[in-house]
């Protein structure tokens, strides 16, 4: 297939393009994983990735669509709601970008899909707050730059790809001279390398290369089709959808407007375009007040009180027949059963279960918040890579209805949870509750999935892992080894060590490592709850 400038592209091959981009994570995702540097077991960036474009493909199936603009919002949206991990959402928001440059088009040539792409690696850059060179960003900026050049000189669309991707290699085969734990480990960045495979897959996918076999596709849609059916509020049974163009109001003051008038709210804004989508029993009175802020487009009405006998996959879809009670909740990760019981009896409200290598797609904490009891939450991630996906939630639903704070271990969690007082707005929660994380103190103890060096560290496959405030401090030969050199590199000053021990150990091995730790610490109290996290037989709070 050999698109020139001016041929034209349609939804049908954009389609194709993202559906060859799954088909290439689903191919490849584990090879991404093992690019992690570190031998803890969270080495999920091309699961996260992959399991992102999933749920593009999922939404893209159905669609039968020339236009290049309904494609573009269907993978956009589809890739926000199931994104997971940071890799996830920087993917997400990738597709978000295209799904902007696509906006309004029908059909587009080969030099505007560049476009399209070039805005999609913008908005892939900008989701993170403070880039750092060596990462999936460094990859991106390299894509950009030739494919603003291939743009320029008006090149087809396949060899827009092929030079970006080119340009990709390039600053990949350099991440491991920009950040010493790659080039220590012999590796090159994961993210990088998954965006790498992205935009393999979407070339493949154009030349009709690599796409899913029909009877994969239609095993696809018969597990959509077989899950459970929704239950549909028939007080307010019109799913109503719409965009505005050439508007200047911002999300907050739409919704202001429309929370009224139904409920299962959304509301996404990007410059002059809002997209909304709200469950009401008077469409009419929606799109009438939508009419004054600008021009409706892609206007979608469905009645869900005669379609709630069949699956739609819609994960922006939310029920919710309750009244919001006034004040706040909090929305937690939890890694393990015993640490949700433990979090839902400090005050947590509503518990996802995420961890490492378990991260949950945004859709999970959307789900979460509009079914939940309070007008406003607060999530807790209690994880590095699932800061992100707390901060799309918020994007989604509103600053004003949502807020987190970027605890990234238990011990935050929980610290900010005990922080938490139902008397103080959502902002003085977050800023108190984040202050109260950034002084909390934990260690951990893990197994080494692969042998690699860390921090001048040599750590063999198999060996037990001392973590302090998630970095690598120390190895040992069994659990108690371990977990007495992560917190003696803490100090020994502590009033209180609390040990959660993980699904994989019993509590006598537990209560082993917390007799050793009375012994390093002769003046703290040491207790010991059941966990029952994976991947990390211990994780110790110390206070």
């Amino acid at each position: 297939m050999n698109l020139t400038q001016t041929a034209v592209i349609n939804g049908h091959d954009i389609k194709n393009m993202l559906l060859g981009a799954y088909a290439a994570f689903a191919a490849g995702y584990r090879q991404i994983d093992e690019l992690n540097v570190f031998p803890v077991p969270d080495g999920d960036t091309g699961t996260n990735m992959m399991r992102t474009m999933e749920a593009v493909h999922r939404a893209l199936l159905p669609l039968d669509t020339n236009s290049a603009a309904e494609v573009g919002a269907a993978a956009a949206k589809s890739a926000i709601m199931g994104a997971r991990g940071n890799s996830g959402v920087i993917l997400s928001q990738l597709l978000r970008g295209i799904g902007r440059g696509l906006a309004g088009k029908a059909r587009v040539t080969g030099n505007e899909l560049g476009k399209a792409f070039q805005f999609g690696i913008l908005y892939a850059y900008r989701s993170v707050a403070k880039p750092v060179e060596g990462t999936i960003l460094t990859v991106a900026r390299g894509i950009a730059k030739e494919a603003y050049h291939a743009v320029r000189r008006g090149e087809d669309f396949t060899e827009i790809l092929t030079e970006a991707i080119a340009g990709g290699k390039k600053e990949l085969a350099r991440t491991p001279e920009l950040l010493p734990a790659l080039k220590a480990a012999g590796v090159v960045d994961a993210g990088g390398q998954g965006l790498i495979v992205f935009l393999q897959g979407c070339l493949n996918g154009l030349l009709g290369k690599n796409l899913p076999e029909e009877d994969e596709q239609h095993i696809s849609v018969n597990k959509i089709a077989a899950l459970p059916a929704e239950e549909v509020d028939l007080t307010n049974p019109y799913c109503t959808e719409f965009i505005v163009k050439n508007t200047a109001v911002d999300d907050k003051t739409v919704r202001a407007a429309l929370a009224p008038l139904g409920n299962s709210l959304i509301v996404a804004a990007m410059d002059d375009v809002v997209k909304v989508h709200i469950h009401t029993a008077n469409p009419g009175a929606v799109l009438q007040q939508a009419l004054e802020w600008g021009t409706l487009h892609d206007i979608k009405i469905d009645n869900m009180a005669e379609q709630h006998e069949h699956r739609v996959f819609n994960v922006a879809a939310v029920q919710q027949t309750a009244p919001k009670k006034e004040g706040i909740g909090l929305v937690s990760v939890a890694a393990g059963s015993g640490i949700a019981q433990i979090m839902l009896a400090q005050g947590v409200d509503e518990i996802i279960s995420g961890g490492q290598s378990m991260n949950p797609p945004v859709e999970e904490f959307v789900h979460a918040i509009e079914n939940g009891a309070y007008s406003k939450y607060i999530i807790l991630p209690n994880n590095k890579n699932i800061v992100l996906a707390a901060q799309q939630a918020q994007k989604l639903l509103g600053a004003d209805r949502v807020s987190y704070v970027p605890t990234i271990n238990l011990a935050q969690g929980i610290a900010a949870v005990l922080a938490f007082d139902s008397s103080q707005t959502m902002e003085e929660n977050t800023a108190a509750m984040t202050e109260a994380a950034q002084s909390a103190h934990c260690a951990a103890v893990s197994i080494a999935v692969r042998d690699s060096v860390v921090g001048g560290l040599p750590i063999i496959k198999g060996d037990y892992i001392g973590l302090l405030e998630n970095k690598i401090v120390c190895t040992g030969s069994g659990l108690n080894e371990a977990a007495v050199g992560a917190v003696q590199k803490a100090g020994t000053d502590w009033e209180l060590l609390t040990l959660y021990y993980g699904s994989d150990i019993s509590e006598n091995e537990a209560q082993s490592a917390a007799a050793e730790l009375e012994k390093l610490c002769p003046g703290a109290e040491v207790q010991v709850l059941e966990g029952a996290q994976p991947l990390y037989p211990l994780i110790i709070t110390l206070e």
